[in-house]
């Protein structure tokens, strides 16, 4: 909590009272130093990503747009949108969502208009992206999640949903995968990363 008392949010966050809505949420400023999701009435709070993170993310949202491009889907490709889940709010790093559900959006999307949540882990949202946030989108009706871990590796989780949960199929670095859906889609994680320079 002490880090929500910095910034335009600070005022705000300690004058509220009682659980925490989607419209108190959405109503609150900009807050460039954090990203602010909402579960169960509560602010969940995490800085905003470092540079491999940033990095891993345009790489993989350019890699996906282009893959969407390429099947011909009516689907777009988002980052750090607000995605509206039964229990409140999250921000995937990574969405790919329903195009003609992105062309009316305004502040938020609804989960039933996204296909994929991409969470791109790092060490202060590594617990939440691997246990809370895939029941969170389970239970919202997204049909894939997938987990990018960055550390001691570039690693891929590609999460399809399977009942209450998502069943994982691991790809390494260095290892290039060939997804079929929800679109086809070659990936080795070790893309994602910063290159070390040839000499």
């Amino acid at each position: 909590m002490a880090d929500l008392l910095e910034g335009t949010v600070s005022v705000a966050a300690a004058d509220h009272l009682g659980p925490w809505t989607l419209d108190d949420v959405l109503a609150l400023p900009e807050d460039v130093h954090h990203r602010i999701e909402l579960v169960g009435g509560s602010l969940v709070m995490s800085p905003s990503p470092g540079v491999p993170h940033q990095r891993a993310s345009q790489r993989l949202a350019a890699l996906l747009a282009e893959a969407v491009d390429a099947a011909g889907l009516r689907l777009e490709v988002l980052e750090a949108v607000n995605v509206v889940v039964p229990d409140g709010m999250l921000i995937p790093d990574i969405s790919v969502v329903d195009a003609d559900a992105a062309a009316e959006a305004g502040l938020s999307i609804d989960a039933h208009d996204v296909l994929v949540a991409i969470e791109i882990a790092s060490p202060s949202t590594r617990v939440t992206d691997r246990k809370m946030k895939p029941a969170l989108y389970a239970a919202a009706g997204i049909a894939y999640y997938w987990r990018l871990e960055l550390d001691p590796a570039p690693r891929l989780y590609l999460g399809v949903r399977d009942g209450v949960g998502y069943r994982d199929q691991l790809v390494q670095a260095g290892q290039t995968t060939r997804v079929t859906e929800p679109f086809p889609f070659d990936i080795d994680p070790a893309r994602l990363a910063r290159q070390t320079p040839k000499r």
